[in-house]
């Protein structure tokens, strides 16, 4: 059997399917024609394997309680030693049905109403929303844009955040969402270290671990064996392979005390089984999925080419944020001179496209947008011929 769905140039028409991404820009506020490249999903097919694996156990007709065993691990396995060189044991792993999800129940876990807890702006928003809608505090070691034009992490003022606020809990997003940047091995033990001297539990988010374009991802908890009695990393198929409404995601917790912890507040919020086909697609995904993924890297990774190369031809004062990883780039509009508001007014309503504003990032993402560049080519060249028309004015 080979891979069918290679085809990465096919626009599939995802309007009338219940997508959050198309169907729901009016709700969402915003007007009903915009062309979308916000949340964090592919408008490509996923791979044929596991659309197979997933009719094949559908055609069985009864969606009772499922669980998995060894050849859902042996999978799991497979794929973080073969991709990330990495070691896992049975026992560190627990399911979830979202890192979002684990996010939460860790902050319930590892802090009370009332801590402070520290992430890195700009990022993912549902960050702080964690944090703030459990009644805990967000406190932020905001990253800088250097003068290679890449995010990086002031180590003196995550230590001084640490010890000022009596942090116990950090929130890591690492590949970084929206920066791209992907944390060296280097500057992850530095942070670990820090970590250590003030007994700070870490919950990596390495949800886009995959999706690399230079260098390599670590993975925090790989770096020495400390670091695995301080952290949480929070994995899924669900970007790589295009399965977020499958609402399944892979947790390792190697310190036994950490994961008690953790699964009492699974437990507490009711979760027990997870979503049958979300598992039969991960098992499909690790063990069948490599063709597919690479050539879907390779596709990804040329539209990142193309936006830079459109946007130095095209957008002045428009400068795209290197990073490493992710299908997220970070578009700077601070030297255009428009206003937050008035670039937000300018993308929604005049150039009719749904993007991720900079500012729900933080403060620090202000005259920014996000674009989502796992798509067909031609939308992607769409939407910029659209910031060049309407937003800039060229």
């Amino acid at each position: 059997m080979a891979e069918r769905n290679l085809n990465f140039d096919e626009i599939i028409v995802r309007k009338g399917t219940d997508c959050l991404k198309y169907d729901f820009a009016v709700r969402r506020g915003k007007p009903e024609d915009v062309l979308p490249l916000w949340v964090a999903d592919m408008d490509f097919r996923t791979s044929s394997y596991i659309e197979d694996a997933v009719i094949e156990r559908t055609k069985h007709g009864i969606f009772g309680y499922t669980e998995v065993g060894e050849r859902y691990f042996k999978a799991v396995k497979g794929w973080q030693k073969r991709h990330h060189n990495w070691d896992i044991r049975p026992e560190w792993l627990i399911k979830t049905p979202g890192v979002v999800f684990a996010l939460a129940m860790a902050v319930k876990a590892f802090s009370e109403p009332g801590d402070k807890v520290l992430i890195q702006q700009p990022v993912y928003y549902p960050f702080t929303e964690v944090i703030e809608d459990n009644g805990r505090v967000r406190v932020s070691n905001d990253l800088y844009l250097g003068d290679d034009n890449r995010y990086h992490i002031d180590f003196e003022d995550f230590e001084k955040k640490i010890a000022e606020n009596d942090i116990k809990l950090f929130l890591l997003c690492n590949p970084h969402n929206p920066s791209g940047r992907v944390f060296t091995r280097e500057e992850l033990e530095r942070l670990g270290d820090i970590c250590l001297k003030y007994n700070v539990t870490v919950v990596s988010d390495e949800i886009h671990n995959d999706i690399i374009f230079k260098g390599e991802h670590t993975v925090f908890a790989s770096i020495k064996k400390e670091f695995e009695d301080i952290s949480l990393i929070c994995t899924s198929a669900s970007k790589t392979f295009n399965l977020a409404g499958m609402l399944i995601s892979n947790i390792f917790i190697p310190n036994r005390q950490l994961r008690r912890r953790f699964r009492q507040e699974v437990n507490a919020a009711g979760i027990s089984q997870l979503v049958t086909l979300g598992l039969t697609a991960t098992e499909a995904a690790y063990d069948h999925g490599d063709e597919w993924y690479e050539a879907m890297l390779s596709y990804v990774g040329k539209n990142i080419e193309f936006v830079k190369k459109y946007t130095k031809d095209n957008l002045p004062n428009v400068n795209v944020i290197d990073g490493e990883g992710t299908y997220l780039l970070w578009l700077d509009f601070r030297k255009t001179g428009i206003d937050t508001a008035e670039l937000d007014r300018r993308v929604v309503y005049d150039a009719k496209l749904w993007l991720d504003s900079g500012a729900i990032f933080g403060a620090s993402g202000e005259g920014f947008q996000r674009i989502n560049v796992a798509a067909p080519r031609a939308v992607i060249k769409e939407c910029l011929d659209r910031i060049k028309e309407y937003v800039i004015r060229n």
